[in-house]
């Protein structure tokens, strides 16, 4: 049998700040950050912008639907000043998904998108498909 799907959702701002400022600013602990200038753990190369995110809660087997209405529900506790930050910095909903079963379609209902465009939020996909010979439904 193969591997389930893996999905999750965030919200991120990426420019020059410190990300304190954007967690003083929202009331609310990023998932992740970094700050222009870290070094990136993997590469060992300087960071050339600050990134502060905002993660899905929800389990990563999850529907991606869901993970985009747990992020935005996340935004809502503090709306006015999450659409501050994302118009300043220019926000972005980023979609990750790992798909080793068959892709299982993604449909945004119009409250999802009310959601979306109340943050003017862009949307960025990430979808890897990993089939492999070895799997058991040839």
């Amino acid at each position: 049998m193969s591997q389930q799907n893996e999905q999750y959702a965030y919200f991120f701002v990426t420019s020059t700040f410190e990300p304190e400022d954007i967690t003083r600013r929202v009331g609310v602990p990023p998932t992740s950050a970094w700050s222009q200038g870290d070094l990136h753990p993997k590469t060992g190369r300087e960071r050339k912008l600050s990134r502060w995110c905002l993660q899905s809660r929800l389990s990563h087997h999850t529907f991606l639907e869901a993970h985009i209405a747990d992020v935005l529900a996340q935004l809502d506790k503090n709306a006015d000043a999450f659409a501050a930050v994302s118009k300043e910095f220019g926000g972005s909903m980023q979609l990750v998904g790992y798909f080793h079963e068959r892709y299982p379609g993604l449909f945004f209902e119009p409250s999802l998108v009310a959601g979306l465009a109340k943050y003017n939020l862009s949307v960025d996909f990430d979808f890897y498909h990993l089939w492999s010979d070895g799997r058991d439904d040839n």
